[in-house]
């Protein structure tokens, strides 16, 4: 009897040792807690002190360019990009494509263009150009048809041309690293309809331009354009300065939010100090 409750005995005290072999260590247990997926960042900046604001819902960052697209007028609102030394490329083809990225209701196809340059003297213009750009890995975003507008072929070709032209010069020029460009469509007049295509479209009546150089247009070297669809190819850019605060009147934009409101508004009441710098008097 005796020897029976001695073994009693021992199985209660073996109890808690086997139970503490059992049970798991839950102070070697790594502490796990939810973690919000990281947000890469991407690794250029099309607008430096902000991009325009007050378009749409749809913006499109590429590396050649930041794009806000317009799915009432099939065109983008406004377009940024930013030349370096080593954007600038040549010889590129002018593969026309539809934007995959942008709902086909919303933008323009190929075909959406046949016919228009007959009857009505329009290229397909570049917004981000093709020039100034094509260096850049996603080049081929450039013949997206959302950066590209019914563009009149004499204004194209001629002052629209000549500027962007000096948008590069200045790119090369010693002491400037970036220039930050902003650019974008007018709807103040009637223009016609692109005689290819069943879609509902607005083609502008004309364009800004908005350029500075360095980080900021703090420095002061910074311009801005407006130039109808009429303005005939032998015009001078240097004649269509205007303010920045004029384009925001016409374009419903919003510009340079990134700057405090002070500076904003002692930049866009005046012309800055840049056409001297391409050739303006």
């Amino acid at each position: 009897m005796q020897g029976r409750m001695k073994l009693k005995h021992l199985a209660y005290l073996f109890i808690p040792l086997l139970a503490a072999c059992t049970t798991p260590d839950r102070t070697r247990e790594p502490l796990v807690t939810a973690q919000p997926p990281l947000q890469q960042a991407l690794p250029f900046d099309n607008c430096s002190v902000g991009c325009p604001s007050g378009g749409s819902p749809l913006t499109l960052n590429h590396q050649a360019y930041t794009l806000n697209n317009n799915g009432s007028t099939k065109f983008a609102n406004w377009v940024a990009y930013r030349i370096t030394k080593d954007t600038p490329a040549s010889g590129r083809p002018r593969d026309w494509k539809t934007d995959p990225d942008i709902p086909a209701g919303d933008t323009l196809d190929p075909v959406d263009y046949n016919g228009a340059n007959v009857a009505l003297k329009v290229d397909r213009g570049h917004q981000a150009n093709l020039a100034s750009m094509a260096g850049v890995a996603d080049w081929q975003t450039l013949n997206y048809l959302s950066n590209i507008t019914p563009q009149k072929a004499d204004l194209n070709q001629g002052p629209w041309a000549h500027l962007e032209d000096q948008e590069r010069t200045l790119s090369k020029q010693p002491g400037i690293d970036q220039v930050f460009v902003a650019t974008g469509p007018l709807y103040e007049h009637f223009v016609g309809t692109l005689p290819g295509t069943n879609k509902v479209h607005t083609i502008p009546s004309g364009y800004w331009k908005i350029i500075f150089v360095g980080s900021s247009p703090e420095s002061g070297l910074y311009a801005s354009f407006v130039m109808n669809q009429e303005t005939p190819k032998g015009a001078n850019f240097c004649d269509y300065q205007v303010t920045v605060n004029q384009i925001e009147a016409r374009s419903g934009l919003t510009f340079w939010s990134n700057l405090p409101q002070p500076v904003q508004a002692a930049l866009k009441s005046k012309q800055g100090q840049l056409p001297s710098r391409i050739g303006c008097q």
